[in-house]
């Protein structure tokens, strides 16, 4: 296993695991205080804000915001690459949660698919690059300025205002992609500038006072505007498509540009291996994230699927039996 400087590789895990725990059980909560709000008044999926007035929205924000304190902590000590994925960990509590909590039905596939998203963050876990050592704000700010990284703000921006003025007004009620792909590419941006500003406060803890630059204040400024944008169309994505939906597609595109936002940015060393193996992990969580989106509605069992295994060739006298005792038992 790897270490990061300055804080141990167990914990560099421990953060963004407990972070999936408190921000899996936010989407259920605040999904919960969405239903209440919309039942008393106009629903955030065509707009509504009522749910500012809702105190289970608010615990569920609360819950959240507890998980991105955590997440944050853990972007001061361990690479992006390491820290995102293992957000997957989020789609298996909200997952979980919703099937005991909001009725919504995880079956066999789904439990597989869950065991998938858990093999594929230990794969990535287990091959993280080093991160560099970073001695002062300076050199992340730097790091932005970047030409490769500069196109890719300016890239990402036009994409989302894109988003926001041309496309969600008239599909983001019927693509569930397009809610979740403005929450996406702006959370690429607002997870560079949590890794500069977590960077900036661990230095400032170890006695380098990183708030005498005006970029540390600039990094707030871009979080902030980020978390809003970011709150603001996934409750409008949870408020209008199934929770068992939203929670795997909107990690999987939001892993995607952080992945590629880190890489452009950090350009943290890795071997040949490191990388094959690390898209591995990330194929086998999306294959995981899949099975839980596209057998949501699947009615089936471990037993149903040990009957189906037993069943005798078609066309056999015992196929025929079987089939007649299976028209009794439904019957």
């Amino acid at each position: 296993m790897i270490s990061w400087p300055g804080h141990g590789p167990t914990a560099a895990v421990h953060h963004p695991a407990g972070s999936a725990v408190f921000i899996g059980s936010s989407f259920i909560i605040k999904k919960k205080g969405l239903r209440v709000a919309g039942a008393n008044g106009v629903r955030a999926g065509i707009g509504g804000y009522s749910y500012l007035v809702e105190p289970l929205w608010w615990a569920g924000m609360l819950t959240m915001v507890v998980g991105e304190i955590a997440n944050f902590a853990a972007y001061a000590f361990a690479p992006a690459m390491l820290v995102t994925p293992l957000g997957a960990l989020s789609i298996i509590v909200s997952a979980v949660l919703a099937h005991i909590m909001l009725n919504e039905r995880l079956n066999i596939f789904g439990i597989l698919g869950c065991v998938l998203c858990i093999v594929g963050s230990l794969t990535i876990v287990l091959h993280a690059p080093e991160e560099r050592e970073i001695t002062s704000l300076l050199q992340v700010w730097n790091m932005a300025l970047q030409p490769g990284f500069l196109l890719y703000c300016i890239a990402a921006t036009a994409v989302i205002l894109y988003l926001i003025f041309s496309v969600a007004p008239t599909y983001g009620n019927s693509n569930i992609f397009v809610y979740l792909a403005i929450c996406s590419v702006v959370g690429s941006l607002s997870v560079m500038s949590v890794k500069a500003l977590g960077i900036a406060l661990k230095l400032t803890f170890q006695g380098q006072n990183q708030f005498t630059y005006l970029e540390t204040y600039f990094c707030i400024l871009v979080v902030a505007v980020c978390v809003i944008t970011q709150v603001n169309y996934l409750n409008r994505a949870l408020d209008m498509f199934n929770t068992a939906i939203v929670s795997p597609i909107y990690y999987v595109m939001f892993t995607l540009f952080t992945i590629t936002a880190s890489l452009i940015m950090f350009q943290e060393p890795q071997t040949g291996t490191q990388m094959v193996t690390e898209g591995c992990g990330f194929t086998t969580i999306v294959i995981g994230t899949f099975l839980l989106h596209a057998t949501r509605e699947l009615d089936i069992s471990l037993s149903d699927l040990t009957q189906l295994i037993r069943a005798p060739p078609p066309g056999s006298q015992s196929a025929v039996r079987f089939s007649a005792m299976e028209m009794g038992r439904l019957q």
